[in-house]
């Protein structure tokens, strides 16, 4: 059975993104990682709104507030 996952963000910088995977796992959440999703058939390529952040449907919820905190003190300049 194929685990549902929901997308919290999407992000336009990858560096941005790759530390918010990295910030969600440590606080206990189970993000898809790179070559796991991008456009169909052409992993790792991704739209133009940016690199999707997907959770696990039962995490999303409380994950895309966190997402949101986070990227909000990422992006401050």
């Amino acid at each position: 059975m194929h685990k549902l996952f929901e997308t919290v963000a999407e992000i336009e910088d990858p560096s941005v993104a790759r530390v918010l995977i990295a910030a969600l796992k440590a606080h206990g959440f189970h993000p898809r990682e790179g070559g796991e999703h991008g456009l169909p058939g052409l992993a790792g390529v991704y739209g133009p709104k940016g690199i999707p952040i997907e959770l696990p449907e039962e995490e999303a919820a409380d994950g895309k507030i966190l997402t949101e905190a986070l990227v909000a003190e990422m992006v401050k300049r």
